[in-house]
């Protein structure tokens, strides 16, 4: 089994809180990580409608015949369980006493905030980042400049199998073809549970919504231009983006900006959450079709979003990546604040880096900005690791 980075955040927590609740898309491990973590502890999936209906009717009932440490999951489909834990963690703290697991933040996120508020630690599990596939150490985001060629593991793969077949562990654990697997999760998951959380009557226009966000990846988020296209209205294309978003499907990457409101205003950035399932959606069937395909470089760039996004998410944290972009056009595809100073990434999927690579890093990096750090980063689909123009230059299986 592939270990998971998130194991060791989840563990210290457990330590510490009575609750820990681990959100994340389906199918992305986290019963399998659950169970490996948590060896000793009972397990029970709400998703058996058994248990739901016990849990539903009688939750009394239900909790008092658990044992002392049990896992809970698939938590948000009985929110009537969560007053009723509220009382049995106030009456006696047990840290680690239940171990959640959810796929919909709209209903799981909402009950915790109102019932479990400061009783329980939430984290999110995504699909395999990159250094989990290859076994090497946790990558750490913050450090990026300064990364070396020890700390690098070239695949046997090259980027396009990564592209192609995304980050989901049944596609490797279990072998499936890629297309085949997301055809089936897209229809299973996707649509089922958006379905059930907004109610959608119009699958036909959901379809075709789903599939215009997938061709919009890495632009900047035009809602009025999206709906338009999609024949819905403005508040619905606005509403379906927020379940896209809740469901784990979507990720809508803000602009930085030095006045927080201003970040809160301003257009922000669609990605998806792996690029295998973006694949599927643009109709790309082979590895091959990626490198002909002409959103390769969109693709590529939402590749480096995710590893990025993992490697803070992994450790607990809550990713501070930005994208930057001024008036006139000039745009840093990424930005990571870390409170101290703001490290700028770009992301080229070409293998040869010419000096073009390196403009927008370097405009704005003359901004010169006391938090701007000195450096910058250029990540590439090729294999060159060094320092270039005082940029960091670095392989994709780096990060």
């Amino acid at each position: 089994m592939i270990k998971r980075i998130l194991s060791q955040k989840i563990t210290s927590l457990s330590e510490k809180f009575p609750v820990i609740t681990i959100t994340g898309p389906r199918q992305a491990g986290k019963t399998t990580l659950v169970k490996s973590v948590f060896k000793d502890y009972s397990y029970i999936s709400l998703e058996d409608p058994d248990e739901r209906e016990f849990a539903v009717s009688d939750p009394k009932g239900f909790l008092r015949r658990l044992p002392e440490n049990v896992i809970l999951d698939e938590i948000q489909r009985t929110p009537a369980l969560f007053s009723y834990i509220q009382g049995i963690v106030d009456e006696k703290y047990v840290p680690g006493r239940f171990i959640f697991t959810g796929s919909n933040q709209f209903h799981l996120i909402k009950n915790i905030t109102q019932t479990l508020a400061g009783r329980t630690a939430v984290v999110n599990l995504f699909p395999f980042s990159l250094s989990e596939l290859l076994s090497k150490p946790a990558f750490n985001p913050i450090s990026i400049e300064s990364l070396t060629e020890t700390q690098c593991i070239k695949p046997l793969l090259n980027i396009e199998n990564y592209l192609f077949k995304g980050f989901y562990p049944p596609v490797y654990d279990k072998g499936y073809e890629p297309y085949d697997w997301f055809s089936g999760y897209y229809r299973t998951y996707v649509e089922r549970d958006i379905r059930e959380i907004a109610n959608i009557a119009n699958l036909e226009a959901f379809q075709k919504f789903i599939h215009l966000c997938a061709g919009r990846c890495g632009q900047i988020l035009n809602l009025s231009s999206l709906a338009s296209d999609a024949g819905i209205s403005h508040t619905t294309a606005r509403s379906w983006i927020s379940v896209l978003e809740a469901s784990f499907i979507v990720h809508i990457l803000p602009p930085h900006h030095s006045n927080f409101s201003k970040r809160i205003i301003k257009s922000p950035k669609l990605y998806f959450l792996d690029t295998g399932l973006l694949c599927y959606l643009l109709r790309i069937k082979t590895p091959e079709d990626v490198l002909t395909h002409s959103m390769k470089g969109q693709i590529f760039e939402n590749f480096v979003f995710l590893e990025l996004f993992k490697s803070f998410a992994n450790i607990g944290e809550i990713p501070p990546l930005y994208f930057w972009r001024d008036k006139t056009g000039h745009e840093i595809d990424f930005i990571i604040d870390d409170g101290k100073k703001l490290i700028p990434i770009e992301a080229k999927s070409g293998e040869t880096v010419t000096s073009s690579f390196y403009d927008g890093l370097k405009f704005f990096k003359n901004l010169g900005g006391k938090d701007i750090s000195k450096t910058g980063v250029l990540v590439h689909g090729g294999d060159g690791l060094y320092r270039r123009n005082e940029i960091s230059t670095i392989p994709w299986y780096c990060i």
